[in-house]
């Protein structure tokens, strides 16, 4: 038996060996993270449809497990039979349902396995329940019983334990950026040219998904191209860098908040002003928005995006693009948790309509483009990687409309599902994130 198997088979064996302490445990949990409004809106689902039509599960195979209402309803039928009088006394007259082993695996297969947390279903909703929060807090039950997907689970405790969901040594972390400074250098002409590590009083602490050091250098060496030609003061982190949060994924809140709070605390410990996160949806949405509540305290500097740092640069002139270096033609992926979770919205646009020569739109877009299937933490959870590549061809059908050559994302996890996309539906493009696209338009000032 293979390891994956071993590992399955493990997990599978956690499910079948639930005690009543592990089903009391979650509920518990889950009850906790029920407010008052939340509960409302366990409650106020009217079954209309409307969602259907939103999620890139439920449209690329009509399962009717896919649809945002059924994995609402697994949820809602459970708090009915635990926390109400009527579904405790007589359940079948509201579908209340136990939470037990069976109900369990169903809570898993549709709340990990169909659901991306991208927040798309809730434009749809006639009465604009938040699904995707609510799908959250049903995750967050499961990890307090440690039934979060092992492979999952695997990229958290990584992060937790080594600082970074790559496992990346230290030694391994300071060799590559050593290494991308001398490429900077020559690239720029200018010997003086760096990535700074550790400096002190730096106007900015960058953080990097990394995946960047490991598999992408050059992306990073973009970003560093651009902050060289703003001149600007920033620093590297040599111990915690890592943008990306999984536990926002896994709906480890206490993780979430160690995670975050390292960011935090090296940026203060640094005395950097701003906190800038790298090309990361999901990265940005857990550190901007949800790590004050995670960590129950204000962050006291200022949280921002690359994005929106380049965009600054742009309209301050402290760099200049010449779009016609990307001739080709280019459209844009939102990723959910920038834009539809996130509120960045615009500034990818301008970057663009300023860095390329032909910036043309996907339909729908925005807000109300759809997910690309690589969020949620469904790249790392291996056992539903058919099922993200077929609710992916949602999105490979957007791009083949646009007729672009080069599709920018501004997030890694984005960039590896559009990937795999490109393979799988033989797209014939080329895959940037924002600052990649940038640094090929920039016009590098003479020493």
């Amino acid at each position: 038996m293979s390891d994956a198997a071993d590992r399955n088979d493990a997990y599978e064996q956690k499910i079948a060996n639930l005690s009543d302490e592990n089903i009391h445990k979650a509920l518990e949990v889950f009850r906790e993270k029920v407010d008052h409004r939340t509960a409302a809106h366990l409650n106020s689902c009217v079954h209309c449809g409307l969602c259907a039509e939103s999620c890139h599960y439920y449209l690329s195979t009509r399962e009717t497990e896919s649809l945002p209402a059924y994995k609402l309803n697994l949820l809602m039928s459970v708090f009915r039979k635990h926390f109400t009088l009527i579904g405790r006394l007589l359940p079948a007259l509201n579908g209340a349902q136990p939470l037990d082993r069976e109900m369990t695996r169903e809570w898993i297969d549709a709340l990990y396995g169909r659901c991306t947390l991208c927040g798309r279903c809730s434009l749809n909703c006639s009465i604009g329940l938040d699904v995707s929060r609510l799908i959250r807090i049903g995750r967050t039950a499961l990890a307090a019983i440690d039934l979060v997907p092992p492979e999952l689970q695997s990229t958290v405790l990584a992060a937790l334990e080594k600082g970074n969901n790559m496992g990346i040594p230290k030694e391994e972390w300071l060799d590559t950026v050593a290494w991308l400074q001398e490429e900077l250098a020559q690239e720029v002409g200018d010997p003086n040219a760096e990535l700074p590590l550790d400096r002190q009083n730096a106007n900015i602490l960058y953080t990097v998904n990394p995946r960047e050091p490991k598999f992408f250098p050059l992306s990073l060496l973009a970003t560093a191209k651009i902050f060289h030609a703003a001149r600007e003061s920033w620093t590297l982190s040599s111990d915690y860098y890592d943008v990306t949060n999984y536990a926002l994924f896994s709906g480890d809140d206490e993780i979430g908040g160690t995670l975050s709070g390292r960011l935090l605390t090296t940026a203060k410990k640094l005395g950097a002003t701003t906190l800038v996160l790298g090309e990361c949806g999901h990265g940005f949405n857990s550190n901007r928005w949800e790590a004050p509540d995670w960590l129950s305290t204000s962050y006291g500097l200022e949280v921002t995006s690359i994005i929106q740092v380049i965009a600054d640069y742009i309209r301050q002139g402290r760099v200049s693009l010449d779009p016609s270096r990307v001739a080709e033609p280019v459209t844009l992926h939102d990723p959910c948790n920038l834009v539809r979770l996130g509120g960045i919205v615009e500034d990818q646009r301008f970057i663009l309509r300023k860095a390329v020569s032909n910036f043309v739109e996907m339909t729908p877009n925005r807000e109300k483009n759809y997910c690309c299937g690589g969020g949620g933490g469904q790249l790392s959870m291996t056992r539903y990687a058919d099922r993200r590549l077929k609710a992916g061809r949602i999105k490979a059908d957007q791009i083949k409309k646009t007729g672009a050559k080069i599709v920018v994302a501004p997030c890694h996890n984005c960039i590896d599902q559009l990937g795999e996309l490109n393979r799988e539906y033989k797209l014939g493009v080329q895959v940037k994130t924002v600052s990649e696209i940038v640094a090929d338009a920039l016009v590098i000032p003479k020493c």
